[in-house]
């Protein structure tokens, strides 16, 4: 029997007896390779195919790692295995081998007991190649990092992940700016801070206006309201805050800058977002909107471990504590997670939400299998397909009327009960009448029936009663007896 070992330098093909390989399953065969000596005797290198350069390693070792048939590996088995069984660690490249090259394969834990102790001792039983071995091994992680790196399908979404993290850490930080502004140039005109809810048009009027006394000469009408812009003029004339300097205006300013820098890149991320969404998961952002769906796939580390995702679990990705502390205290466990921020969900009443997060979550767990492992783009459709049947059914559950067309599970409503329509049809039929000469009489019977009647009186008669009677004969036996 053989044992293939794959290694940095090249393929190698070991020689080993079937007695062995059927110990290894039973017992412990470490002390067999301990030493060189002792791994020589179990095993004997027969064949070794020694890569020519790291391209070639590094296409046989991403072919492997994805359990596929390479090239150099076939050439490899083709030349040196001639009607010999092979054991392989991996299962279902075993049976590529078996299917394509009609070559035996065995996959057992005696096999991997086997490789495990032969790479233990692969540099002194690989004689003449051992200098290769350490090099090699270290060019070839290198070059499969990058490869890894370059070319997997799940660091498409990267981007999204690296996105949605920056966009909530700008949020973070634009409502610091925006509070330490309102709170600094509050000392100087309190008033505006309830004339102006909108933190950016804050920012915007106390860098254009500076001090309040210039506020009557300036005109806010670029992004403020009329209304709002009047309010503030008049405000500004009577206002109790305090004097500031020249040099404190600048510093406000230049805070209002940062606020105002920060807002419209925060703007432009959203935008990037967005569109990255779009092309990525079009069938997830329709259903749950671009935030929601890049912060599912955030909170799992990519689409594609999202699409592996049942749908039970989609639906409370975001609240594991509350599930585990639910679970440990034996409470309600949580309705929903991060998906409670989806609009449809904020559509529905509080008794609705439940059940309206579980239908959402269905139709997420297949709009992103569509995304994930879909081969062509469907730009949406199913997701805009699945959405129209949430609203539906978030219809049906407000008791709203419901225009589309919606198919409901399970038995048709019973039509509403009519009582002048039931008697017309009960005069439609005629009356049946008693027939007595259908009937038969049976004297025996009623002899048998008496006779059973008599025994199940006796037998529910309780035993007191049986005790009285008795006491009563025997002192009716004994008066006899006097006289």
């Amino acid at each position: 029997m053989l044992v293939l070992q794959e290694t940095p330098a090249g393929f190698a093909l070991f020689q080993v007896d079937d007695a062995t390989v059927k110990a290894a399953e039973e017992k412990d065969v470490w002390e067999d390779f301990e030493t060189l000596d002792r791994a020589k005797k179990v095993a004997k290198l027969k064949a070794f195919g020694k890569f020519d350069n790291t391209t070639e390693a590094l296409q046989a070792a991403a072919s492997l790692v994805d359990s596929k048939l390479g090239k150099g590996l076939k050439k490899f088995l083709k030349k040196n295995v001639d009607g010999e069984t092979v054991g392989v660690v991996d299962a279902k490249l075993g049976s590529i081998v078996k299917e394509k090259m009609g070559i035996p394969c065995i996959y057992s834990s005696g096999v991997l007991e086997l490789s495990r102790g032969l790479r233990n001792q692969l540099e002194g039983l690989l004689s003449g190649f051992e200098s290769d071995l350490k090099p090699m091994s270290l060019g070839l992680s290198h070059s499969l990092s990058r490869y890894k790196l370059k070319f997997s399908p799940d660091k498409v979404d990267t981007m999204i992940v690296q996105a949605i993290g920056l966009l909530d850490d700008l949020d973070k930080e634009l409502n610091t700016y925006a509070m330490r502004v309102r709170e600094w140039y509050g000392w100087h005109f309190p008033e505006m801070t309830k004339i102006i809810n909108d933190n950016i048009k804050y920012a915007k009027a106390a860098k254009l206006m500076g001090t309040r006394e210039k506020a009557a000469e300036i005109d806010f009408s670029e992004f403020l309201e009329e209304e709002e812009e009047s309010a503030m003029k008049e405000a500004a004339i009577v206002s109790m805050g305090t004097e500031i300097s020249e040099e404190d205006v600048l510093n406000i300013a230049a805070l209002c800058d940062q606020v105002v820098s920060l807002s419209e890149y925060r703007g432009q991320l959203f935008d990037y977002l967005r569109s990255r969404m779009a092309a990525i998961a079009p069938n997830l952002t329709v259903l749950v909107g671009e935030l929601v769906g890049a912060r599912l796939i955030a909170h799992v580390g990519s689409l594609v471990n999202l699409a592996k995702a049942p749908a039970s679990t989609i639906q409370i990705l975001g609240a594991e504590k509350a599930l585990f502390r639910a679970l440990k205290t034996k409470h309600e466990t949580p309705k929903y997670g991060l998906i409670y921020h989806a609009s449809l969900i904020g559509q529905a009443s509080t008794k609705n939400k439940g059940k309206i997060s579980r239908v959402l979550a269905a139709k997420c767990a297949l709009g992103v299998r569509v995304d994930a492992l879909g081969d062509t783009n469907d730009e949406g459709a199913l997701g805009l397909e699945a959405r129209a049947r949430v609203e539906a059914r978030l219809r049906q559950l407000e008791g709203k009327s419901d225009e589309g067309d919606v198919r409901t599970k399970g038995l048709p409503t019973p039509a509403k009960y009519n009582a002048q329509e039931t008697q017309d049809d009960a005069m439609l039929t005629t009356p049946k009448t008693y027939n007595a000469d259908a009937d038969a009489v049976d004297t025996g019977s009623k002899k048998k029936k008496k006779k059973k009647d008599k025994k199940r009186k006796a037998e529910d008669t309780p035993a007191s009663d049986k005790k009285s009677k008795k006491e009563k004969k025997d002192k009716k036996d004994k008066k006899k007896s006097k006289k």
